[in-house]
């Protein structure tokens, strides 16, 4: 599944992990993104990868 919201375009970022003693390591930001079923602007029902921030805020409706 592509980790790509097709609404807002959130993908992945890199960042650091910063331990207690200063300690760095590499890690992912990965939004929370969906596979859910929905109606386009054309009307048409169609499966769409979406991350729940755009869910939440009614950016898309779901069919």
């Amino acid at each position: 599944m592509s980790k790509v919201c097709e609404v807002c375009g959130k993908h992945p970022s890199a960042g650091r992990n910063v331990s207690h003693s200063h300690v760095k390591t590499n890690r992912v930001f990965r939004p929370n993104i969906q596979k859910v079923t929905i109606k386009d602007a054309k009307g048409h029902v169609r499966k769409a990868n979406v991350c729940t921030s755009c869910l939440k805020a009614g950016k898309v409706t779901r069919a």
